[in-house]
């Protein structure tokens, strides 16, 4: 990999770990939120994502592809649990 595309992978980490902490933040602090909050939440993020008609660009495309990366696992770690 060249140090032109190091900086992606250290942004989608960055990004994937800080969505993570959040929504680990949230299940904690809000005992109304639910799986299906998250799901909704992801629904809306992989509606956002298919609607890149204007062109986000490379941080942009990143920072979603990491955030929708960690509401699945999120979500299905949770899921896992019951």
């Amino acid at each position: 990999m060249g140090v032109s595309e190091e900086w992606r992978d250290i942004k989608y980490a960055e990004t994937f770990e800080e969505e993570l902490r959040g929504l680990e933040r949230r299940r904690k602090a809000d005992s109304n939120c639910k799986v299906a909050d998250l799901e909704g939440i992801l629904k809306h993020l992989y509606i956002m994502d298919g609607a890149d008609w204007g062109g986000r660009g490379d941080v942009q495309d990143t920072i979603m592809a990491a955030t929708i990366a960690a509401y699945e696992r999120f979500i299905a770690q949770w899921k896992a649990e019951k």
